[in-house]
C-alpha cells in the first residue's frame, strides 16, 4: 500500500452534509448492498454494506492516525492509496489503521448511467489499483473518512481560492456530480455545490433527474456561500426572469389560453400554461354536472384550453376554468 503524499498550504472545504445522506438513500444506492473484500487477490468475503460507510474497524484506528489525516486534511494534501474492496455505492481503500470510503461520484471516468452490472464491474476492476485522492470529509466520532479522486485532480488551494472567490449573485460553470431527491450536486472545480429542487426551476420538478444528467455541464447562479461551513448554494431558475412578477402584463381575467395538466387532485387539476406558471382548475370548475374524480375529465399531459379566472401576482396563484358557462 502507498502513502505518499503531496503537499500543499490550504484547507480543503467539506462538502454538504445531505451529499452523505444520498449516498445511502438515492438511487443505486437505496438498496441494502454487500461490501466485497478481496484478500490476498484471490479469496473474497462479504460484510455488510453499513460497514463501508462508517469506515468498517475505524473505531480501531488510532488517534495518531486520525490525527495525521486531519493534518493531511488541514493541508490539502493529496494521498495516493491502495483500492481494497468496493461495493455498489464506491470503493473501499486503506491508510495505516483507518479505512476510507470513495462515493462512485467521486470517482473520475465513472460509468454512472450505465446498468448496474456495468457499474459493478468497473468498481470491481478498481481493486488493486491506486488512486489520487484528497479528504473531503473526515469525523472520527463518527468513524467516517470520505475521500475523493475528482477533488485530486485540482490544483493546490484551488478548491479554497474557488470558495474565496465567489459571491451570491455571481455566475458560474460546473457539472452534475450527483441527482438526489432533494437536489443536484454540481462540481465546480473540485468544490460542489447544491442547487435545491426549489431552484431548478420556477415550474414543477417532480426528480432532479427529470431535468438534469449526471456529468452535464451546465452554467448555474450563485446563491449564497457560507465560507465557514463550506457551503455553495446554487440555483438554475435564478438565469431566468421570475414569470410571476410580469404575470399581470402578459395575461388578463378572462383570457383564454393553452396548457398542459401536470396533476391531479381531489380538489381540482393543476395546469401549466408556460414554463414556470401553473393555475389551478378548481373541481367545480373542471366541467359541466357531475362527474367521481377529477381524473375521470382530465388526465396528466392532456393538452388543454382554459379561461383564466383570477390573477395574484404575489401568491403566486392562478384560477382557471375549462367550464364553457362562465
Amino acid at each position: 500500500m502507498s502513502t505518499n503524499v503531496q503537499r500543499h498550504d490550504l484547507t480543503p472545504p467539506p462538502l454538504e452534509e445531505g451529499y452523505w445522506d444520498a449516498l445511502l438513500k438515492e438511487g443505486e444506492y437505496a438498496e441494502p448492498v454487500r461490501f466485497i473484500h478481496e484478500i490476498d487477490h484471490h479469496t473474497e468475503i462479504e460484510t455488510d454494506s453499513h460497514a463501508l460507510y462508517d469506515n468498517g474497524d475505524n473505531s480501531t484506528g488510532s488517534q495518531n492516525d486520525w490525527a495525521a489525516m486531519q493534518h493531511i486534511m488541514d493541508q490539502d494534501q493529496v494521498v495516493i492509496l491502495s483500492v481494497v474492496g468496493y461495493n455498489r455505492g464506491g470503493l473501499l481503500v486503506e491508510w495505516q489503521s483507518l479505512r476510507g470510503f470513495v462515493p462512485a461520484s467521486q470517482l473520475m471516468n465513472f460509468p454512472a448511467t450505465a446498468p448496474l452490472n456495468v457499474r459493478r464491474n468497473a468498481l470491481a476492476d478498481r481493486i488493486g489499483q491506486t488512486l489520487n485522492l484528497r479528504v473531503i470529509e473526515l469525523n472520527p466520532d463518527q468513524n467516517r473518512l470520505i475521500l475523493s479522486e475528482r477533488a485530486a485532480r485540482v490544483e493546490a488551494g484551488e478548491r479554497a481560492q474557488i470558495l474565496t472567490r465567489l459571491g451570491p449573485g455571481d455566475h458560474v460553470r460546473g457539472s452534475i456530480t450527483n441527482l438526489c431527491d432533494f437536489g443536484a450536486f454540481v462540481d465546480l472545480g473540485g468544490l460542489e455545490g447544491l442547487i435545491h429542487i426549489s431552484e431548478l426551476s420556477w415550474g414543477r420538478v417532480g426528480h432532479p433527474a427529470d431535468m438534469l444528467r449526471r456529468g452535464q455541464e451546465i452554467e448555474v447562479y450563485v446563491l449564497s456561500v457560507d465560507r465557514e461551513n463550506a457551503r455553495i448554494a446554487l440555483s438554475l431558475k435564478r438565469l431566468f426572469p421570475d414569470p410571476w412578477k410580469t404575470v399581470n402584463d402578459r395575461y388578463t381575467i378572462g383570457q383564454t389560453v393553452v396548457g398542459t395538466i401536470t396533476n391531479v387532485v381531489d380538489f381540482g387539476a393543476f395546469a401549466c400554461i408556460e414554463e414556470g406558471l401553473e393555475g389551478l382548475i378548481h373541481v367545480s370548475e373542471l366541467a359541466e354536472g357531475h362527474f367521481l374524480h377529477p381524473r375521470n375529465v382530465v388526465s396528466e399531459g392532456q393538452e388543454i384550453e382554459a379561461r383564466i379566472l383570477s390573477i395574484d401576482s404575489e401568491a403566486r396563484r392562478l384560477g382557471l376554468s375549462l367550464r364553457t358557462k362562465p
